[in-house]
């Protein structure tokens, strides 16, 4: 797979501590890409599950991390007094982040915008397949139903015409709804920030219109303490019978006790990528559901995801050792808003 790679700008030679686990790592930094990181200093490559017992933390400048980094707390910190950046080459960085952290002053980016088209993608896929009951004609036919049983399902809708709606404008929620747009879908966001100014204004509806006007619901909001549970037993009782539920967000926005309960009964059917708990148990009730459709959480885990967030980790170290506003800067107050 080939791609662009900018190399770093900067005369600047810091020590980067590079801790990604593999094989993660090297779907993040390919060759070319780990080269144009290399150009801004001295890399050194050390495990997430060996930085807290290394002794080689000290003249670090430049952090790049991912799951399983530990949390930059005080003590942390004082074992990299060096330390002027933080970039996360995953999406969120609430487990990473301490008021500590904060106190220091130090920039944190990350690379969620490389996976928003990827989920997007993921979530379409998901949409389509309710909607063309693929996942029920499946389960019949490798269960030993018959040719009838496989076609005896409500008869299926193509995308174009169907109404979608969509709760949450955040950078997957506006790709999702840029692919079902493009394809005909009519659709509906519900987010209570999104201002009178947003190009996607006109869509916008209250959280108890979407639910009661769509054939899906797709989930693309963060989780926040806002968002828990905010898919309740009341809000699932308003969605139209036969009509279904794609999360690819997090399970916590959801209650899954009522969703279960509104799916094994057949009311509605569901795609969920994501779990209250993972890897999801062998025995998970969710596994015997005929209507619901499950992946194990890898809707932002494309090779071309990847390597847009390596890309995007390098180019945000080019930006600092130049000078230049990052892009991709986390900072506390955006925080109490993202995932």
């Amino acid at each position: 797979m080939s791609h662009n790679v900018v190399p770093i700008e900067g005369s600047a030679t810091p020590r980067i501590l590079l801790s990604v686990a593999p094989p993660e790592r090297e779907a993040f930094f390919p060759a070319d890409t780990l080269r144009a990181l290399s150009s801004a200093g001295e890399v050194t490559t050390i495990d997430p599950s060996d930085v807290l017992a290394s002794g080689d933390l000290e003249s670090i400048g430049i952090a790049v991390v991912a799951w399983g980094f530990p949390r930059l707390d005080e003590h942390l910190l004082a074992r990299m007094p060096h330390l002027r950046l933080v970039v996360n080459a995953a999406s969120s960085v609430r487990s990473l982040i301490s008021d500590a952290f904060w106190a220091s002053g130090i920039p944190v980016s990350q690379s969620g915008a490389a996976m928003a088209p990827a989920v997007a993608e993921m979530s379409l896929t998901l949409t389509l397949a309710l909607l063309r009951r693929t996942h029920r004609m499946d389960h019949v036919l490798r269960t030993g139903g018959t040719w009838e049983q496989a076609r005896a399902f409500d008869r299926a809708r193509e995308l174009s015409g169907s109404r979608i709606g969509v709760i949450g404008a955040s950078r997957t929620g506006r790709e999702y709804i840029r692919m079902c747009r493009a394809l005909g879908a009519d659709v509906l966001v519900f987010d209570p920030y999104l201002s009178g100014s947003d190009p996607l204004a006109e869509l916008a509806a209250g959280l108890d219109d979407v639910l009661a006007h769509s054939d899906i619901v797709a989930l693309h909001a963060p989780a926040t303490a806002e968002t828990t549970g905010m898919i309740g037993r009341r809000e699932l009782a308003l969605l139209p019978d036969g009509s279904g539920l794609v999360n690819t967000a997090r399970s916590s926005l959801v209650d899954m006790n009522a969703l279960y309960d509104e799916a094994s009964a057949g009311r509605l059917d569901a795609a969920l990528d994501v779990f209250d708990e993972e890897p999801l148990p062998v025995a998970a009730r969710w596994r015997a559901l005929p209507n619901v459709l499950l992946t194990a959480h890898v809707s932002g885990a494309t090779r071309q995801s990847r390597a847009r967030a390596g890309q995007i980790v390098v180019d945000e170290i080019g930006r600092f050792l130049s000078g230049r506003e990052l892009r991709h800067r986390v900072t506390r107050d955006a925080l109490e808003r993202m995932g």
